[in-house]
């Protein structure tokens, strides 16, 4: 019997105890529950701390702006961010909503600069929509349950299966994560047992007493392939 190991993203948001000293001792723990479970996990740090962490595990930008290199002070470029050694960006996460019409772009020049995409959508009808644009993973994300302490997975299990049905029909290469609410193994279990790759996780790592055995935790979900 094969196991599929989930996919695990920790956005680390602005919180204090995911920055500086903090963002590289998680990074060392991410790296070292990664290598004895197998489960891919990748962090996304405050771009202050992004070039240390990418030394250490994969990192993700929470952010880049759909500009060209120039004049554009206050804004994110893609190849500082790849110079940065950054393998992908977060899109459109609920506390970073960019207009539609950006998504595509910004997964354009993700994709020219081969950075991986995870675009955030709220719903499942807005999934099928960003599909369009060939991301390589969505992430639903109901808004009023992220932070919380019930996963989409047991609140909404529909919503995910609603997903993936919607996102496989525009283009079944992509990958569908799930977020909101997401604490323990169990959740990411049923997470992919309802057809998810994996989870984007922020709170129930970074704010967990210890990070390191949630990751074990998270990690620790497997379903058969």
């Amino acid at each position: 019997m094969t196991m599929r190991k989930p996919i695990i993203i920790v956005n680390m948001k602005t919180y204090l105890q995911s920055i500086g000293e903090k963002a590289i001792k998680l990074a060392k723990s991410a790296a070292k529950v990664s290598e004895k479970t197998g489960a891919e996990i990748i962090l996304a740090p405050q771009l202050t701390d992004l070039k240390e962490v990418a030394k250490i595990v994969p990192a993700y930008s929470q952010h880049i702006d759909p500009i060209e290199p120039g004049a554009h002070t206050g804004h994110v470029l893609g190849e500082s961010l790849k110079d940065a050694g950054a393998t992908g960006v977060i899109i459109n996460h609920s506390e970073d909503v960019v207009p539609f019409d950006d998504i595509k772009k910004n997964i354009e020049k993700a994709r020219s600069l081969g950075l991986t995409t995870v675009v955030c959508a709220p719903s499942a009808i807005e999934a099928e929509e960003i599909a369009k644009f060939s991301p390589d993973f969505i992430a639903v994300e109901p808004p009023e349950l992220i932070g919380g302490d019930i996963s989409v997975s047991t609140a909404k299990p529909e919503l995910i299966e609603e997903t993936v049905k919607g996102v496989h029909k525009v283009n079944p290469n992509i990958k569908v994560l799930c977020g909101a609410g997401v604490k323990t193994g169990k959740d990411v279990k049923k997470a992919m047992e309802l057809g998810a790759e994996g989870i984007l996780v922020a709170s129930g790592v970074v704010k967990a007493e210890d990070p390191e055995a949630a990751l074990m935790d998270l990690s620790g979900a497997c379903v058969e392939k």
